[in-house]
């Protein structure tokens, strides 16, 4: 089995993080114990380009479980967790491509790497594996029965080649699923983007105003974390109604160009670019800190902060990186990149549990189409996210009332009125 990881050394490690996080996630555990019964991907080769973490090694487990042939390479060059990656080549026998901080011709050796296996079915973090497959490799297109999505960025991508055209291949959009974005971006994101901050830093958030970039569920997620540890929070958007809610949700709104010199803490949470330039780096305040949570690390420009400051960067921790503009010091964490997998562990198990049970079944429903699918878009059906959530709900010893026959007969007539 061929693979490239940092140190085979880190299985046993990485196997008791692994066995840790499984604790949390009986969702998933749930589908894992399904798919050993029913075998839905016998036969097929799966391909993941994901963030190599704990709860990503136990999603990998439970489609090796079904039956399926998986391969790994990591969605991030600053997010695999090189002890996980060992013990699923060590004990899994699960091929992995992922080394944190590889370069960038290391990432896309890896990329091809899994490419290479000819997959008929694909998870995507991002869409780089699609895409790639899309410009480099178009003739797995005639063999590749789909893939899943899991992220707004590579969701907000997919949908634009589907748009375009350009799109060949059918894909599930799990990152739009409730049982994914509501939990998952708002808590899990909320939270684990301010422990790798404070992981990074070591600051205390009470008091420090910080400006959030987005409120989609990320970033209210964050914002609504933020404030809870005492800072005040100042929300940055381009969409009406979601800068109408985070009025509404206490916060203050305003332009980046305002928000700049106000800030002592600034994180992007949007899925774009260039939401952080030049003309904000000049407004900022001494010791400002900037990160991202966003998936890509194109939402920083680094180029124009370089191109402003006087000298070069100086690392001053482990992920942390001092500029001088103008005789004021601007920190950047984690290179720009997602601060919460950089400079943390990523999103908590437990939300993890539904992002991947959610995952999972995607790829069974997939995997198992009689027919071929056109190739577009496609929404997690509401029978798999309410499975996802009666399990969860049950794993937390949560239960909720039933519908009576009276009450469903009502809901589905139009006769009874005032």
């Amino acid at each position: 089995m061929e693979y490239d990881i940092k140190d085979i050394g880190l299985a046993d490690e990485g196997k008791k993080r692994i066995d840790w996080a499984e604790r949390d996630m009986p969702a998933l555990r749930a589908v894992r114990e399904q798919f050993a019964k029913e075998q839905p991907f016998a036969g097929r080769t799966v391909a993941a380009c994901m963030h190599v973490t704990a709860e990503t090694a136990n999603l990998m487990r439970a489609l090796k479980a079904g039956g399926a042939n998986v391969a790994l390479c990591a969605s991030n060059p600053l997010s695999t967790q090189d002890d996980v990656a060992a013990s699923l080549v060590q004990h899994d026998g699960i091929p992995v491509f992922a080394i944190k901080g590889e370069d960038r011709d290391t990432f896309f050796k890896h990329l091809e790497a899994v490419i290479a296996l000819a997959p008929d079915l694909t998870m995507d973090d991002g869409a780089d594996l699609v895409s790639t497959i899309h410009q480099s490799h178009a003739e797995l297109l005639t063999t590749i029965k789909g893939g899943t999505e899991e992220t707004t960025t590579g969701v907000i991508r997919l949908r634009s080649m589907s748009k375009d055209g350009a799109l060949k291949m059918p894909i599930v959009a799990v990152n739009d699923a409730k049982t994914k974005n509501m939990f998952d971006n708002r808590y899990g994101t909320g939270q684990s983007t301010l422990d790798g901050i404070i992981r990074a830093t070591d600051i205390l958030l009470a008091g420090k105003t910080v400006v959030v970039a987005g409120y989609g569920w990320c970033g209210r997620g964050l914002a609504t974390r933020a404030r809870g540890m005492g800072s005040d929070v100042i929300v940055t958007e381009i969409d009406p109604i979601k800068a109408l809610e985070a009025a509404m949700d206490g916060f203050r709104v305003m332009p980046m160009n305002e928000a700049a010199k106000e800030g002592d803490l600034f994180c992007t949470v949007t899925g774009n670019i260039d939401v952080i330039t030049k003309e904000h780096f000049l407004s900022m305040r001494d010791g400002a800190m900037v990160c991202n949570a966003g998936h890509f690390d194109v939402e920083i420009n680094l180029g124009d902060l370089k191109g402003v400051a006087s000298e070069e960067n100086v690392r001053v921790r482990n992920n942390v990186d001092e500029y001088v503009v103008n005789g004021k010091r601007i920190y950047v964490l984690a290179e720009g990149r997602l601060v919460n997998l950089a400079a943390a562990e990523g999103h908590p198990a437990s939300v993890m549990d539904m992002s991947f049970a959610t995952q999972a079944l995607a790829c069974e429903w997939m995997a198992t189409q009689e027919t071929t699918l056109a190739p577009a878009v496609y929404e997690v059906s509401e029978e798999i996210e309410e499975r996802i959530a009666l399990v969860k709900l049950a794993a937390m010893n949560v239960s909720i009332d039933k519908l009576s026959d009276k009450q469903t007969h009502y809901l589905a007539s139009w006769e009874e009125g005032t």
